[in-house]
């Protein structure tokens, strides 16, 4: 796999350099260091992944996230930050990324995370416990009755069958799809199924 380090810190850029090296999957093809630098390393390097630090100075990680997904839709990117804030991963996730990875993650298991990340086999911040449950519904602000409706359309359930189980109107369940897809940044129920799938709600 080819991949761009981008992390202002040079230390962190040799760390993650030197332990990838160690994996015959993966070959650095460039670093940067600010995130001025990224678009045009990207585009003169064509790698499979980024590895990126959000948290790069004069530059807002999230927004650049989306800005390199809209440039670059067949590049891979993963977060590699030392923040753990909820908000800031479900952003990211929403913005694109394919993975987030905590810098408290063992080196070791650095390639393994990236490799998950990738592949679409990792839903939640590797380096930290797995979001479990409903936990990622409601980081995203939803309520009970939400994460409800989001599990039976996971199911295949169609909105008279969600009414009938639920006890509530059709009317009533198309609100709660309209609250649910506005929440989530989605527009259709194919999107809120693969959504909830992806997060262990189906």
């Amino acid at each position: 796999m080819r991949i761009v380090i981008a992390d202002h810190q040079g230390l962190v850029r040799t760390g993650i350099r030197r332990v990838l090296a160690a994996d015959e999957g993966f070959t650095v093809v460039g670093e940067a260091h600010t995130g001025a630098e990224i678009t045009a390393l990207v585009e003169r390097t064509t790698p499979d992944a980024l590895l990126l630090d959000l948290e790069m100075p004069e530059m807002d990680g999230l927004a650049r996230v989306q800005q390199l997904r809209a440039r670059f839709p067949e590049l891979k990117i993963v977060i590699c930050s030392a923040s753990a804030s909820p908000a800031l991963i479900q952003g990211a996730f929403r913005r694109g990324a394919c993975g987030y990875i905590l810098k408290s993650i063992s080196p070791r298991d650095l390639g393994s995370a990236i490799r998950q990340a990738v592949d679409g086999t990792a839903y939640h911040a590797l380096g930290l416990p797995a979001l479990e449950d409903d936990t990622a519904a409601r980081l995203a602000g939803l309520t009970q009755r939400e994460i409800e409706i989001l599990r039976a359309v996971a199911a295949g359930l169609s909105n008279k069958e969600i009414a009938r189980e639920l006890w509530v109107s059709v009317q009533t369940v198309k609100f709660h799809l309209t609250n649910i897809y506005r929440k989530l940044e989605i527009t259709n129920r194919t999107e809120a199924a693969q959504w909830a799938l992806r997060r262990g709600l189906g």
